[in-house]
């Protein structure tokens, strides 16, 4: 089968490369990657599948961990690497339109240096995709204030399965003319359509932010101190880790924690803090939550040295237990459950697996949770993998009998697409389905992702 006479690979090394994610439980065995650079070349790719009957995994920075991305059955890759152009960038809106290639990190700085702000962050921007991000719906640690990457998509340019070329609310702040299909894109993992440009919308940048590392007394004294300090102080984030992270932390990099002892659970705060106005307000809500025995210890940077020295204890956990090919669940519950649906899922885990290590962290201000079963350093990925799968029903029908999410930021991918029903029911599974027919009637928009076919 003749691709078609766009820039493309087929060496074994290119295959591997692009044909995974940040998982690691599929080897990848794609047919070939291809770098479309435009739109239309796009078009032309996706009008070749329709009539040689070829499956099209698009591929951003990789950086997913469901196994969104992942090629193992012969597909084509299609990376947008080579779609990096500024198309637009309107001061007035404001906002700025990208190919979907564009990095993250690179739309960050671009708003930066116009004294703009996009605000939706997260460790691995540098490495992620514009068009990534938003077929994932991405997170990061700011959700708390500024929300999810659906918050901030002005406009996309889209090539559905069929080849057409949608563009999707081109840039409007109001626009309800009928149904806004801008939104079905947003976290539909490429299943729909392949994004190819973007339009982001920015903010003013923040003022000076602080940051606090507290370490708690105990798993129930977290979410009375987040309330008390959302009171007190203006928090863009709320970061949450155990001990077992901090431990990581400390092996890989040999940094020493800061605090003087490692707390069972600690969490890095930011806030903003004006010309350092608000340290007063953070030291008294500091006080009272020891006085109340729910914190500790803790400490207040002083520099924006110290500040990102405080950030690293929480942004480089993954990297960290990365070595020991984690097997990630990225789960939601409402913000009020956190403290029983955690005590809940620990209990759980260590009954079943009592000999595997469990690493937790998240977005806790949003509901949001990780939880890192490691591989045992001597174990297989596959026994580990397979140990994993046994122990994944149970942890999915715990979250739904806590009416949560088992995908709160990371999509549903080839990971979790079996065990969708423990939380989605089976009138909204089957809406998914149709409507992926209507965008997709021959399948091959990263078939086998979010649910069987």
């Amino acid at each position: 089968m003749e691709l078609p006479d766009i820039e493309h690979l087929t060496d074994p090394e290119s295959l591997a490369h692009y044909g995974r994610d940040w998982t690691r439980f599929w080897t990848p065995a794609p047919r070939a990657v291809v770098f479309p650079r435009t739109t239309e070349e796009v078009v032309e790719l996706v009008g070749w599948a329709r009539r040689e009957h070829a499956a099209l995994v698009p591929s951003g920075g990789r950086t997913g961990l469901s196994g969104g991305a992942v090629a193992a059955d012969g597909e084509v890759v299609v990376s947008f690497e080579k779609m990096r152009e500024v198309i637009e960038f309107d001061e007035t809106g404001p906002s700025v339109t990208v190919q979907a290639g564009l990095p993250v990190g690179e739309l960050q700085r671009l708003a930066a240096g116009r004294d703009f702000y996009y605000p939706v962050d997260w460790a691995a921007a540098d490495s992620s995709q514009a068009g990534g991000s938003v077929a994932t719906n991405a997170g990061g640690i700011r959700v708390l204030r500024y929300g999810m990457t659906r918050d901030w998509v002005l406009g996309l340019k889209v090539v559905t399965g069929a080849g057409d070329v949608l563009e999707l609310n081109r840039g409007l702040v109001k626009n309800n003319a009928g149904l806004d299909l801008r939104q079905l894109m947003i976290g539909s993992e490429g299943m729909l359509g392949l994004i190819t440009e973007v339009t982001f919308g920015l903010t003013r940048p923040p003022p000076s932010r602080s940051v606090l590392l507290l370490g708690f007394s105990g798993l129930d004294a977290v979410m009375p101190a987040f309330a008390q300090l959302r009171a007190a102080l203006d928090l863009s984030a709320f970061e949450f880790f155990d001990a077992a992270s901090i431990a990581h932390v400390q092996a890989a990099t040999g940094r020493s924690f800061p605090l003087q002892e490692r707390p069972p659970f600690s969490a890095v705060i930011e806030f903003d803090d004006p010309d350092e106005s608000r340290q007063p307000d953070a030291l008294d809500a500091f006080e009272r939550l020891v006085d109340d025995g729910h914190v500790v210890d803790g400490l207040i940077s002083q520099s924006q040295a110290q500040a990102e020295e405080l950030w690293h204890w929480r942004e480089a956990i993954s990297e960290s237990i990365a070595p020991r090919t984690p097997y990630k669940n990225d789960l939601s519950v409402r913000v009020a459950r956190v403290p029983d649906f955690l005590r809940a899922l620990k209990e759980l885990v260590g009954q079943r697996y009592p000999d595997f290590e469990v690493v937790w962290f998240g977005h806790i201000g949003d509901g949001n949770l990780h939880m890192n079963v490691l591989r045992p350093e001597q174990g297989s990925v596959e026994d580990f993998h397979t140990a994993c799968e046994q122990l994944t029903p149970e942890v999915f029908r715990l979250v739904g009998e806590f009416g949560g999410s088992l995908s709160a930021e990371h999509g549903v991918g080839r990971l979790k697409r079996d065990w969708l029903e423990m939380t989605r029911s089976a009138a909204e599974i089957g809406l998914m389905r149709g409507i992926k027919r209507q965008f997709d009637p021959d399948g091959i928009l990263n078939p086998g992702k979010v649910f069987p076919d």
